[in-house]
């Protein structure tokens, strides 16, 4: 019925890829610490306007979730382009090196252009796809990961913009850049026709299980056991992450120069630690993970991941001092923080329906924000303490008990107006 008008459907795919590599601007945040700690800032204030950007993101995600249904996805990425972009450029052209300004036009402003545009590509993309979600959802967030190397680099040690620039020119650059890139991807941000499924859907038993799944509204959803299982493992998967991201910089540069190397030197291999094997890692791992929960189901793969995460944390402290197990243990944490961002969407879907993943999940998200403020504040606070190993272990821990709550979550069912586990 549909077949000869509908719109491509890899088209959302690249959309949602232009647009995530935009929104994983506030990984590449990392880039500009080393220049800000020069300016006479301490670790926490780099790291608060992290955690501001995060919780900004996080709620934002909240407010756009509800507005998906009467703006539609279009619309939501358009807005998300306009205060992504605005945030940025007001932060070059008024910010510079001021806490104040960037915390409200990179923290705030910034971060609530990402919450704006970051659940659009997913429900469209599920939406797309209802046959392969892992894969589809993790594809489409991959840009995030790769983003932010994208964008740590053309600062940094490739197109070196800061130091021939300057911060603030670096700022209004990069405003400009996701501004564009987020409008265009945003006009291929539609739901297919109503009734529409891919080619041999429609018979198979997936498309049967999609059918007859539960679909719970947020208010139902927040009064199961499973959501705050879901909710408190991201939380600590996430702070891990993010706490992991905020000093992949300055502890491995510590922990090198006390093995011998120069500050040169040192600068050099943690920024390829973080701008190369963490964040290409965080995006592969954003595919594989997706792709492997096609298999193995997410429940599965969200307990491998945060298990093995937790126990390399408890390892990295006795790596990060030298250059090569550096680099192996920025990769299998960038993998397994990547894991989240395809896996506990498509968890949300699995168990509360994926016809309100673009409503539930944002509440399910907002556990990141949490991490956001557990995870880099801790990591800033012990770092001004001289301790960062013991940011890693209590994160390695967190993700240990992260991996017993999400062993416990159950499938849902809704009988009767009651919302009911089995």
């Amino acid at each position: 019925m549909y077949q000869q008008k509908v719109m491509n459907r890899w088209f959302a795919v690249l959309g949602a890829i232009l647009i995530q590599i935009s929104l994983g601007a506030i990984y590449a945040w990392s880039v500009f610490t080393p220049s800000l700690t020069e300016a006479g800032w301490s670790k926490v204030q780099t790291q608060a306007v992290f955690s501001i950007g995060l919780v900004a993101f996080a709620i934002t995600m909240v407010w756009a979730g509800r507005k998906m249904t009467t703006w539609g996805p279009r619309k939501l990425a358009l807005s998300s382009a306009v205060v992504l972009g605005a945030g940025y450029i007001l932060a070059g052209l008024f910010g510079g090196t001021n806490f104040t300004a960037l915390c409200i036009f990179i923290g705030i402003i910034g971060g609530a252009g990402i919450g704006l545009g970051y659940v659009v590509p997913i429900a469209v993309g599920m939406r797309w796809f209802p046959d392969k979600k892992g894969f589809i959802t993790g594809l489409a967030v991959a840009g995030f990961g790769f983003g932010a190397m994208a964008w740590v680099k053309l600062a940094g040690a490739w197109g070196q913009m800061i130091q021939n620039m300057g911060l603030s020119t670096t700022f209004t650059i990069y405003g400009v850049a996701f501004f564009a890139l987020v409008a265009i991807g945003g006009m291929w941000m539609v739901f297919p026709p109503e009734g529409w499924a891919p080619e041999g859907f429609s018979t198979s038993p997936a498309a049967k299980a999609e059918a007859d799944e539960t679909n719970l509204s947020s208010s139902e959803m927040l009064r199961t056991p499973q959501f705050y299982l879901i909710f408190l493992t991201f939380t600590f998967s996430a702070a891990a992450g993010l706490m992991s991201i905020g000093l992949m910089k300055l502890y491995p540069m510590e922990a090198l120069q006390q093995a011998g190397l120069t500050r040169m030197e040192a600068s050099a291999v943690s920024g390829t630690a973080m701008a190369v094997f963490f964040s290409l890692a965080n995006g592969l791992g954003r595919i594989i993970w997706g792709t492997l929960s096609d298999g193995l189901g997410r429940r599965m793969s969200i307990l491998l991941m945060t298990g093995i995460q937790g126990i390399m944390l408890l390892c990295f402290t006795f790596m990060a001092g030298n250059e090569y197990l550096l680099y192996l243990g920025a990769t299998i944490i960038g993998f397994n923080f990547g894991g989240n961002f395809a896996l506990f969407p498509t968890i949300t879907a699995d168990t509360f329906g994926t016809k309100k993943v673009g409503q539930n999940y944002p509440y399910i998200f907002l556990s990141y924000g949490v991490g956001g403020i557990f995870g880099p504040m801790l990591g800033g606070m012990l770092g001004d303490m001289g301790n960062f190993p013991l940011a890693f272990t209590i994160c390695g821990a967190a993700c240990l008990i992260g991996a017993a709550a999400i062993s416990m979550v159950k499938p849902v069912e809704r009988e009767a107006g009651a919302v009911e586990a089995t």
